[in-house]
């Protein structure tokens, strides 16, 4: 299947007859669908009406084989419904109590006169705060809806399903307490106001969906105003799984970061914060490419501030051309472009054994067919192949980490022990190699080594408003 997460349930009432579900499988079969499952909805003397999960390629087939469904003689077709639609009906996130409010007792202890005690504590010292409140534990996940997914500028109500998944990722995997917040502005001064103003019940900012280079400038106005972190998920969340995936893809084939030439293709967030963790983990030679070729100091056309940083601290020896041309005996190549920017030729001309990251959605610059036989490490943002890279898998636990600490800010030195450990934990889970050179985003070791990771680079950089000995955050 092209969109391997595509699927339907088709709601369909069947006679009650031998042979009947039998012939309603075939006609899916025979439109080019396939069966999920199969789960009775009530059931007659008559007749049984069935909830079938149907995968096709996309919303066109799957009216088709909802069609063939309905074309079975007998059998009717009550409804057919998109199943992403389903898992999101009524919003991802909600609210849960922590303590009970059953009775009167309980109501005197949460509520009145009970609260106002703590309200006198918080006004007499704001520290109490992070003990006896939210804050201590919650983040406000932002969008201005500019960037949504890969969709383009789709406006900040339909950048609300994506902040509620990230909201949910982050309470499953981390415990933490996240609520998104679309904000209907595009000055990012504006942004960054409503933001602050908002920000006192968080213990940390996470922004996300917003584009290029509006998405810069918001984090550094609200970092620059608030004393908690401010985190962009596309740029430090995605450079530090690339980071790591880089690590033991490159460990495989016996090349160090510190020897290591790697080609980035595509400099939006996510790309440039890459170029930039990998010169800060020391990487060899870094070649960063934009849709004009290969940035460098002699290009006429850098008048944005980040490819200006990058012309000056990548590519010393001033290659230039497209990517294909500069991707000639690099050892790795990590991509955050455009689908089929890559041929299984190009990659051929790399360095023997190449580490392919070609992390375009929804399709990767090389295929995975394409890439069989040529790469020897393959990688996409794809669940449905091995080494799914994507955010997912430090964002979690740099919160953790970043919360527990009460760190007052998200750094480099941060980041960069969230892909050592990241990748140490794809070591733990099974062991590295060219189809495991990251963790599942669902490891149990993953968010605690991240955290531990994390907090402890925290302190060590001095950011960090608790120690490791002192009392943590609930969580």
């Amino acid at each position: 299947m092209s969109q391997p997460n595509y699927s339907l349930t088709v709601r369909a009432t069947i006679p009650a007859r031998v042979g009947m579900l039998g012939r309603v499988m075939a006609a899916i079969g025979d439109a080019g669908g396939q069966v999920g499952g199969v789960d009775i909805v009530r059931s007659g003397k008559e007749s049984v009406t069935r909830d079938i999960a149907v995968y096709a390629r996309d919303e066109a087939h799957g009216a088709e084989v909802t069609r063939a469904v309905g074309g079975v003689e007998g059998v009717t077709v009550e409804s057919s419904v998109d199943r992403v639609f389903l898992a999101h009906a009524g919003g991802k996130v909600g609210m849960q109590n922590r303590v009970p409010v059953a009775t009167r007792d309980d109501l005197s202890m949460a509520y009145t006169p009970g609260v106002a005690r703590v309200c006198m504590a918080i006004h007499h010292d704001f520290e109490q705060a992070w003990e006896y409140t939210i804050k201590g534990n919650s983040v406000m996940v932002v969008s201005d809806g500019s960037s949504v997914v890969g969709q383009g500028d789709l406006g900040p109500e339909a950048s609300l399903p994506a902040l509620e998944a990230k909201a949910a990722l982050l309470r499953r995997l981390a415990a933490i307490d996240a609520f998104p917040l679309p904000v209907d502005l595009r000055d990012p001064a504006e942004i960054a106001e409503a933001v602050v103003l908002c920000s006192s019940v968080f213990a940390g900012i996470h922004l996300s969906d917003i584009a290029a280079p509006r998405c810069f400038e918001v984090q550094r106005l609200i970092q620059e105003r608030l004393d908690i972190p401010v985190f962009h998920e596309d740029q430090q969340g995605t450079a530090a799984a690339v980071l790591a995936a880089l690590t033991n893809g490159l460990g495989i084939v016996g090349t160090p970061l510190s020897e290591a030439t790697v080609v980035v293709a595509g400099l939006g967030p996510g790309g440039q914060a890459v170029v930039r963790l990998l010169v800060a983990a020391g990487v060899g030679t870094v070649v960063a490419c934009d849709s004009k070729g290969a940035v460098h100091a002699g290009r006429g056309d850098l008048d944005d501030e980040g490819l200006t940083w990058i012309a000056e601290n990548t590519n010393a020896a001033g290659l230039s051309g497209p990517v294909t041309e500069v991707l000639a005996g690099a050892h790795a190549f990590v991509g955050l472009s455009a689908p089929g920017l890559l041929s299984a030729d190009a990659v051929r001309a790399m360095a023997p054994d190449p580490v392919v990251l070609a992390l375009a959605m929804p399709d990767p610059e090389l295929l995975p067919e394409e890439a069989a036989g040529v790469a020897r490490v393959y990688a996409t943002g794809r669940p449905d192949v091995p080494n799914q890279i994507n955010s997912g898998l430090a964002s979690p636990g740099i919160w953790r980490g970043a919360l527990d600490c009460r760190a007052t800010e998200i750094n480099v030195e941060m980041t960069l022990a969230a892909a050592e450990a990241i990748a140490a934990t794809a070591a733990e889970d099974g062991g590295v190699s060219e189809v495991n050179v990251v963790p599942s985003i669902f490891s149990q070791r993953l968010v605690p080594n991240v955290a531990a990771a994390v907090r402890a680079a925290a302190e060590r950089t001095g950011v960090a408003r608790i120690t490791a000995g002192a009392a943590a955050p609930t969580s």
